[in-house]
């Protein structure tokens, strides 16, 4: 494009010639000076001569030039028109190609008249539109298809993606456009489908409901793999519980998620899924129940027994005890035996309780050890005194009967009383004694 159009030149020819007119001495040369010029930025390629330009072609020569007929140049200067504007834009980009994409620009100020005017310009975007229109219903379509007929969560990924790609090809659609131009581009080509507004708008609303379908199905999935994770790790915990504390807590976990798999969707994939796990996880909650419930009584008895082991335990420190006490304590560990007796073989926690039983069978067997010492050496005790009584009344009396042999017989008896019994250091005092009187008696 000329950088000086001719309308332009010949406003400027002529108000040149004018003031050569005027100036008889030098006007003709300045005429010519000015007049090539003009004729080379006319003869240039480019941007439009700006005002400042135009005025230096002839300030210096005609001063005295119309600012009317520099006005004037200056506005003829411009492509008539909007399709004036329109190459001379196409001009700056280079080619045809650049006209083109330039009034396929998505600006409705631009559009509108080239549509009313020059349609078939625009068919670079009808084609953008109906390949745009056509991929979206495409991919709403097999995205619809891939989310209402999920049979694993991998088609949920795969229609999540086909919805994405649905959303930019309907992103891609000018929304102010649609309606009425795209008609004229079906007059050319006899299209089939219909591009309409409310079509355009069901298509979004679609893809936000199956976005939300998806969001939902996911989270489901979720919840899903939470729940088994849950379930799995309580059924382990049961099989590896040891004590009642464990297993009424594992019991209680794996209550709880038979809880959380009926409050998952029913409606979504994974609520049916869900469904089946929750029979499967139900029967062995129901199977396990009799062995809970013989678990329970069993960890009850070991508990009780435990309570009388530990009374018995705890009566039993810092001997030496009467023998009422050890008799007592004795009662305690028979109480814990037959509450451990009680447990039958088949039940679960027969084996925890068998073991518990020799304990407690043994301690039992210490205490009626220490129970028979503190009552024989009471016996001895009391037997030792009796003699020692009618020692002494022989003594008294004088009785030819007294003899070392009866002094020997207390001896014997207080002898046998048991170092860990209660009367064990009275008897020792006794014993002193008798033996210093058997060693006077012997002398004499």
């Amino acid at each position: 494009m000329a950088r000086l159009t001719d309308r332009a030149f010949e406003i400027l020819r002529a108000e040149v010639d004018k003031c050569a007119a005027a100036d008889s001495l030098a006007g003709d040369v300045y005429r010519r000076m000015v007049i090539k010029r003009l004729e080379k930025l006319r003869s240039q390629n480019g941007t439009f001569a700006s005002r400042e330009e135009i005025r230096d072609t002839f300030k210096d020569e005609f001063p005295n030039f119309s600012e009317q007929a520099l006005k004037a140049a200056v506005k003829a200067n411009r492509p008539p028109g909007l399709f004036g504007k329109i190459i001379f834009a196409g001009s700056l980009l280079g080619s045809a190609a650049g006209i083109i994409w330039l009034i396929n620009l998505p600006f409705p100020m631009i559009r509108w008249p080239v549509a009313k005017t020059m349609p078939i310009l625009l068919l670079p975007s009808f084609m953008s539109m109906d390949h745009n229109y056509r991929q979206a219903i495409a991919l709403v379509e097999q995205s619809d298809q891939l989310i209402n007929k999920a049979t694993a969560v991998a088609d949920f990924d795969l229609g999540e993606i086909k919805a994405k790609e649905a959303q930019k090809h309907l992103d891609a659609l000018p929304v102010w456009f649609l309606g009425y131009y795209p008609q004229t581009y079906c007059s050319f080509f006899g299209c089939r489908w219909r591009f309409t507004v409310d079509e355009f708008q069901a298509a979004r609303k679609n893809v936000g409901r199956m976005e939300a379908q998806i969001f939902q199905q996911k989270n489901a999935f979720t919840q899903l793999n939470q729940v088994e994770q849950t379930l799995n790790a309580a059924k382990q915990e049961y099989q590896q519980a040891k004590t009642a504390a464990d297993r009424q807590k594992a019991t209680v976990n794996w209550q709880s998620a038979i809880d959380q798999l009926n409050q998952i969707p029913a409606e979504t994939l994974a609520g049916e899924t869900a469904k089946k796990t929750l029979k499967a996880a139900e029967r062995d909650f129901q199977a396990m129940g009799g062995v809970a419930t013989g678990s329970v009584q069993a960890d009850n008895l070991i508990e009780a027994a435990k309570e009388f082991a530990l009374s018995a335990a705890v009566a039993s420190q810092k001997p030496p005890h009467p023998a009422a006490q050890w008799e007592q304590i004795a009662q305690l560990w028979q109480e814990a035996i037959n509450r451990l007796k009680l447990i039958s073989v088949d039940n679960p926690g027969y084996l925890d309780a068998q073991t518990k039983l020799a304990q407690y069978q043994q301690n039992l067997g210490i205490t009626q050890i220490r129970l028979e010492a503190e009552k024989d050496s009471a016996t001895a005790l009391q037997a030792a005194k009796s003699l020692l009584a009618n020692l002494q009344k022989d003594v008294n009396s004088q009785n030819p009967g007294y003899s070392l042999s009866q002094l020997q017989q207390i001896i014997n008896q207080l002898e046998s009383v048991k170092p860990s019994t209660t009367v064990y250091p009275e008897s020792q005092k006794w014993l002193q004694s008798a033996r210093k009187k058997q060693q006077e008696w012997q002398k004499n």
